[in-house]
């Protein structure tokens, strides 16, 4: 599989939602790249970004609230 390089410099991160607020499990993901949703550790900014289709995310979200809600 081929790996295309995204230019996140000008990306726009916010903290999910769902993250705690005693700073353990902190996700980020930048709102301004259309069509994509990176991803990545808020305690590692400068560590990996994961990126997913908007179309992938939607699921993936939804299944998220399923587990969370038991």
């Amino acid at each position: 599989m081929a790996r295309t390089r995204i230019d996140l410099s000008a990306a726009t991160w916010r903290k999910s939602s769902y993250s705690n607020t005693s700073g353990g499990d902190c996700l980020e993901v930048a709102d301004n790249t259309p069509g994509l949703v990176p991803v990545r550790d808020s305690k590692r900014p400068g560590g990996p970004v994961l990126v997913v289709t908007a179309g992938a995310w939607t699921p993936f979200v939804a299944a998220v609230k399923v587990a969370a809600a038991g």
